[in-house]
Order: structure tokens, then C-alpha cells, then sequence
């Protein structure tokens, strides 16, 4: 197997590891407050939090920048807490416009510079091939597990119609998310 699919795969492995509560509870609130619907917004968004991970993985992968792991990993959860609360400050509106796109890409560089921690580990020598297929994997990683989120928000949307439909579901995903990784940050504060 050549060593670009071995970092696709293990970009993959590591957005899809059930250990990875950080990376898919913050997809969860990122999704939270969309429809199937507004899938060119969630797209605009999820590319935003893509070039930032992607910029700060580069940067620290190359040795150009490195950050203190305790202060990544303690920050990390808290972009989930702020994404769901920002889900809860506009309950009922879409999240949309530059706001949202700005805070996914400086949250993507939040992210990438904890990806970048545990891949600079992986690295002996070439950079960019790895880098690059590492990336690959991570984003088919978001790609499944925003399908799945937004599958089953669309389901639990059309279960909770007559109940009040989106507001509940976005406060209830945002709740969950945002509770989970202030619980998370607490445990991860950095001494």
C-alpha cells in the first residue's frame, strides 16, 4: 500500500475513531442548525472549517508552527461549546452569512492544530505526501459523518413536525454537543 493511501486511511481512522468524541461532537453542533435544504450554506461552512484545519495542519506539519498541545486540546472543546451556543443564540434562524463561514475557518485552525499535533508525530521525512493524503481522509471522514448528522436531523425533524419541529432539535443537538465539551474543556484545562 503506498503511503499516500496509508495517511488517507488513517485520517479517516482518526475522524471515525469513536475516540474522537471532540472532532464529531463539533461537527454535530455544526450541523445542528441546518436542513437538507440549506446544503450550499453547511457546504460554504464545512469548506470554511476545512481551509482552516487544513492551513494550521500544513503550517505545524512543516515546522512552521507549534502550538502547546495542552492549550489546542483544551480549545477544541471549547469551539464546540461556542458553536452550540451559538446554535441557541439564533434558535430558529438559519446560520448563515460570514459570521458563521468566519468562525468555522478560525475553528478549523483550532482543529488542524490538533490534527497537526498527532500527525507531526507520524511523520519521517516527506511532508506533503503524507500531509495531503492525511487531509483526504480527515475530509471523507466530515463527509460521512455530516451525511449521517444531517440524515439524522432530517429524520428527527420530520418525527418532532408537530412538536415544533427544528427549534427543539436545535437546542436539544446543541445541548447535547455543547454539554458534553464544556465537560470535556473542564477535564482538559490546561494547569
Amino acid at each position: 500500500m503506498s503511503t499516500w493511501v496509508s495517511f488517507v486511511n488513517l485520517g479517516l481512522h482518526h475522524i471515525l475513531n469513536p475516540e474522537a468524541t471532540d472532532h464529531i461532537l463539533f461537527l454535530l453542533a455544526l450541523v445542528a442548525g441546518y436542513r437538507l435544504a440549506d446544503w450550499r450554506h453547511l457546504v460554504a461552512v464545512t469548506t470554511a472549517f476545512t481551509v482552516g484545519h487544513s492551513a494550521t495542519l500544513a503550517l505545524a506539519a512543516m515546522g512552521l508552527l507549534r502550538l502547546p498541545e495542552t492549550w489546542v486540546e483544551f480549545l477544541i472543546p471549547v469551539t464546540i461549546v461556542l458553536t452550540a451556543l451559538a446554535n441557541v443564540v439564533r434558535l430558529g434562524r438559519k446560520p448563515t452569512g460570514t459570521a458563521s463561514l468566519v468562525a468555522a475557518g478560525v475553528f478549523g485552525l483550532i482543529h488542524g492544530a490538533g490534527f497537526a499535533n498527532y500527525l507531526t508525530q507520524m511523520f519521517a521525512g516527506e511532508v506533503l505526501v503524507p500531509l495531503f493524503g492525511f487531509n483526504v481522509g480527515i475530509e471523507l471522514g466530515q463527509i460521512c459523518l455530516l451525511g449521517v448528522g444531517i440524515a439524522g436531523l432530517t429524520i428527527i425533524d420530520r418525527l418532532l413536525r408537530t412538536a415544533g419541529g427544528m427549534p427543539i432539535r436545535v437546542a436539544g443537538a446543541s445541548v447535547v454537543a455543547g454539554g458534553w465539551a464544556a465537560m470535556i474543556a473542564v477535564n482538559r484545562w490546561p494547569a
